[in-house]
């Protein structure tokens, strides 16, 4: 019986770079990287839906505690 394979993080964005630049079919992805065209399509839409936090004030964030420490707390 085999194993899932892991891949990194940055494998992921890597792949998910590729998909939403399009200048490749999923297909043609699939092949190249050896990830099933599902995977890859649902990379694509995580790597879409957080890209706005990589430009979101990080300082904000930071100071304030989550509301599961707070309940800890």
């Amino acid at each position: 019986m085999t194993k899932r394979k892991r891949h990194s993080a940055e494998f992921k964005a890597r792949v998910a770079l590729d998909a939403i630049r399009e200048e490749l079919t999923l297909a043609e992805l699939s092949a190249k990287h050896g990830v099933h065209p599902n995977m890859i399509s649902a990379w694509k839409r995580a790597a879409i839906k957080n890209m706005a936090d990589a430009f979101s004030k990080r300082g904000s964030q930071q100071g304030q505690p989550s509301e599961a420490e707070l309940d800890k707390l």
